[in-house]
Parts: structure tokens; C-alpha cells; sequence
């Protein structure tokens, strides 16, 4: 029966820090996990950065002046000291913003979905794994109070102190499916990629319907889409909350398909809340008759893509490697993305390599995929030459 480390240490300056880290030095397993005030926040804050070994829990208090993630850099660097996070793919931008890389990173959320669990969330996997059970009502809370509640501390702890022996049970259950290195080779990637996160709103791009627009409506539509997305980044920096709170996707494409001309015509769009009208209605309204009038005058230009060659067997590459690795799944009885990840799938149908050399150096491919499917896939490849158009 494996046991848990009791309590936690709260660290809120510089000397605590030092100390949580030499403690840490010593363990060549640590439990990682930080919050952040994601849904409070314009831009969010790190607010805390917990860490675990199998004896102790650390709460490092980030918004503390003595407290600066940096310190961990070289702990984290090291590749040699595995580093159990649950669904890093956010918390590594939220490090690599404050110059903090990660090697040596196990991600128990992406193992479990490459083994095909039903169920991955952390508490799911703690409950069937562990019979720990966690509670969820702290999700969504705000991580940047301060004094930190009592229930909210117990909440981030647990976020740590079970990891370290739940992220043991995975890996030896990928280990026993047989797809171990391939697990490793995806949380290098997650590693390799992690940046510092976007602007706010940055990759914004406008769910409109697909039908039911002519070109001129859809040319305006997409025009008041991308002029109140920059407003509601305005509005929403300026009264620091985030800017789906502000304005939600939905109601911006409903606002510029539907074009409301008053208040009451307003209230009727998808999640358009009373007391955002009050405070910015009138402006939005004027934004949509500019752009509404603009239109009419035939102002407005549509947009364009980009114009380049065209690799017109690519689709034709894309569906072969979906066949195929629904096939190679199938045989070994895992789940497709073992056999190729998405990202994997994309680098081959974009940049086929022409013979199994080149297709060794295929990043986070691996060794063994070349050694399993190597010649076949050469071969399927090859029958979807690149052809630009």
C-alpha cells in the first residue's frame, strides 16, 4: 500500500524557496502542477507552483517578490529527473514564460489518452488508480487571493500529492502495452514546443456559418467579427477580466450575422448579458452600423488567403495515413495515435520523405516506429508524389 506525503509547506520567499529546492534536488521523481488566475484575469497571472516529492509537498506562493520560479531552472532542466505533470501542455507555457524549461517530463494525461482509457481527468484516473478521491470545486476559483482559504490550499496540494505514484502506475501500465517510447518521444515534443504564450485573442478567428451567407454578407460578417473582437480586447484589458467574459465567441459571430440596430435587438444575441449592454452597448451598436454602412457602399474587401503552390496530393496522403494507421492500430491493439500522433500525421503528409533515411529524421518519430513501419510507409508515401499546382 503506497503511502502519501502528509501536509504541506508553504513557501512565500526567497529562503523558503532555497530550501524547497535543495529538498527537491534529492528526489529523481517530483510532482509538478501550478495554477493560475486563467478565469479572473485578462492575462493570467502564475499564482502558484506546487511541487511533490514522495515524502513533502511545496506551495510555492509565485506572487510573493521573494518567490522566482527561475530558481527551479536547472531542476527542471534536467532530463534525468523524471517530472510528473497531468496535461502540461498549458502549465509548460506558463513556465516557459518565467524561463523555465522542462526535460524529463512524464504526462500522465497524455499516457492515459494514448492508452485509450476512457477516462483521463486527474481525478478519474486518482479514483480507478488510486481510490483517492479529489474533489473538483475549486477549478475555477481564483488562485490570486490572498490569504489563500484553507480548502483552496488542501485543493492544490492534492494536485501534487498523489502524482508521483499515480504517474508510476501509468508509466508501468504503458510499459506493459507496449508503448512506452512512444509516450516519451510525444511528452518530448510537448516539451520542445512549449512557448510563451500568445497575446490575448491572437489566434481569434470567427465561427461563422459554413451556409446561408452570400459573399457580401459574409465579407461583413467577418469584418464586425474582427473589429468587436479588437473592442472586447479593449473593454476587457481595461476592466481586467478575461475577454470570453467580456464577450463570448458565440455572440460575436451571432452579433455579425444577425446585425442588431438597437438595445432590445441586442439582449436577443447568444450570451449578450444586460449589464454589458449598459456599459458598452451604444459603442457596439455604432461599430456594426459603421461597418453595416461601409458594406453598403462596397468598402469593405474579403478576405484572402494567402496564395501559394499548392500540393495537390496532399489531401490524397492525409487519408492514406489515416488508413494506415488505423490498420497498424488495429494489428497491435492500440490506440491510432501510437502508431502516428496528429502532429506526426501532418509532418508526413506535408513533407513525405523518400526513403526510410529520411524518415529518420522525423522529429519525435523514433526508432521504433522506423523499425515497425519504416519501408511501408516509404512505400505508401511514394504513391502521392508531391505535385504543386
Amino acid at each position: 500500500m503506497p503511502t502519501y506525503p502528509q501536509g504541506a509547506v508553504d513557501v512565500v520567499d526567497a529562503s523558503g524557496e532555497e530550501s524547497a529546492t535543495r529538498t527537491l534536488e534529492a528526489a529523481r521523481e517530483i510532482a509538478v502542477d501550478l495554477e493560475a488566475d486563467s478565469m479572473h484575469a485578462f492575462r493570467a497571472r502564475l499564482c502558484f507552483l506546487q511541487l511533490a516529492t514522495d515524502d513533502q509537498v511545496f506551495l510555492l506562493d509565485t506572487l510573493q517578490p521573494g518567490v522566482v520560479p527561475g530558481m527551479l531552472a536547472p531542476l527542471m532542466a534536467d532530463p534525468a529527473r523524471t517530472k510528473f505533470f497531468h496535461a502540461a501542455q498549458g502549465d509548460l507555457q506558463f513556465l516557459a514564460e518565467v524561463g523555465v524549461r522542462v526535460q524529463g517530463l512524464f504526462d500522465t494525461h497524455r499516457a492515459a489518452t494514448l492508452l485509450g482509457w476512457p477516462k483521463v481527468g486527474l481525478a478519474d484516473l486518482a479514483r480507478e488508480r488510486l481510490g483517492v478521491e479529489l474533489p473538483k470545486e475549486h477549478q475555477q476559483s481564483d488562485f490570486s487571493i490572498r490569504p489563500l482559504p484553507p480548502g483552496m490550499r488542501e485543493y492544490i496540494a492534492n494536485d501534487v500529492r498523489y502524482l508521483c505514484e499515480l504517474g508510476r502506475q501509468v508509466r508501468d501500465a504503458c510499459r506493459e502495452a507496449d508503448i512506452l517510447e512512444e509516450v516519451l518521444l510525444d511528452c518530448v515534443r510537448l516539451c520542445d514546443e512549449a512557448a510563451a504564450r500568445p497575446d490575448v485573442g491572437a489566434d481569434f478567428k470567427p465561427k461563422l456559418p459554413r451556409a446561408g451567407l452570400n459573399p457580401t454578407q459574409m465579407t461583413l460578417a467577418h469584418a464586425i467579427a474582427h473589429a468587436l473582437h479588437r473592442k472586447r480586447l479593449e473593454w476587457a484589458e481595461k476592466d481586467n477580466v478575461p475577454m470570453g467574459r467580456m464577450l463570448s465567441n458565440m455572440a460575436l459571430g451571432d452579433i455579425a450575422v444577425k446585425l442588431p440596430t438597437n438595445p432590445k435587438e441586442l439582449a436577443r444575441m447568444a450570451g449578450v448579458r444586460g449589464s454589458f449592454i449598459r456599459s458598452h452597448g451604444e459603442e457596439l451598436l455604432a461599430v456594426v452600423r459603421e461597418l453595416l454602412e461601409k458594406s453598403r457602399r462596397g468598402e469593405l474587401a474579403p478576405e484572402r488567403e494567402p496564395k501559394g503552390p499548392k500540393d495537390t496530393n496532399k489531401r490524397k496522403r492525409e487519408e492514406a495515413l489515416k488508413t494506415f494507421r488505423v490498420e497498424k492500430a488495429t494489428e497491435r491493439k492500440v490506440t491510432p495515435s501510437v502508431v502516428l500522433t496528429n502532429p506526426l500525421m501532418d509532418a508526413l503528409a506535408s513533407q513525405p520523405p523518400k526513403d526510410v533515411e529520411a524518415l529518420t529524421q522525423v522529429p519525435y518519430l523514433g526508432e521504433k516506429r522506423v523499425r515497425l513501419y519504416g519501408p511501408a510507409l516509404v512505400e505508401l508515401l511514394a504513391a502521392y508524389p508531391v505535385l504543386n499546382a
